[in-house]
């Protein structure tokens, strides 16, 4: 079980303690044991723990403040799904490995725990607590690969607002580059049905 300072770490940075975040907690406690990861393995110092969080709740503040997977190193990717569910990739940091898929070891947790009838919010955040993860999730395999490394992308300023946007992120619309804001999608859905 991870040191429950780590706990009050975590509730400092998100602002509060609640279910939400206990339930990060304990991700990134299966994480670790489930990855195999040792203290000298975490916090991550750059892109080699990468999470994959199919939610955007509170949880994912513990997952941050625990490994150190962030959206500023592109290790913290978010694939909405609103699921409670996170997965955790170990990248092969070989030299020149860039490729989707390269990873050492992955696992994919799936909270399966409900709140007991009648508790309340403490109560169910102090049950995930004291609760081992794996009575919490279920453990499986993801079943989509390690997203790429992060990338530099040349920046172009829009065409209609003048901000600077990835080139990534463009569109083109009538010949010229404009940022997703500005761009005018063709939308003909619902035609025929």
């Amino acid at each position: 079980m991870l040191d429950l300072n780590l706990w009050e770490q975590a509730a400092k940075f998100h602002g509060h303690k609640c279910p939400g975040l206990a339930i990060g907690f304990k991700a990134s406690e299966g994480a670790i044991d489930q990855l195999g990861l040792s203290a000298k393995d975490w916090p991550a110092f750059d892109e080699e723990i990468v999470c994959v969080t199919e939610n955007d709740a509170c949880g994912v503040d513990a997952i941050q403040l625990i490994l150190s997977c962030t959206f500023g190193k592109s290790n913290l990717i978010t694939r909405l799904r609103g699921k409670m569910a996170f997965s955790f990739f170990i990248r092969n940091n070989e030299a020149g490995n860039n490729k989707c898929g390269a990873t050492k070891r992955a696992v994919r947790l799936v909270l399966t725990a409900k709140s007991p009838l009648g508790a309340s919010r403490e109560e169910f955040m102090n049950y995930l607590l004291s609760t081992p993860y794996d009575n919490l999730f279920s453990i499986k395999e993801p079943h989509y690969d390690l997203p790429e490394s992060a990338r530099m992308f040349k920046s172009h300023d829009c065409a209609a607002c003048g901000e600077s946007t990835a080139e990534y992120a463009l569109r083109v619309q009538d010949s010229r580059l404009v940022c997703a804001d500005c761009y005018n999608a063709y939308d003909r859905e619902g035609l025929g049905g």
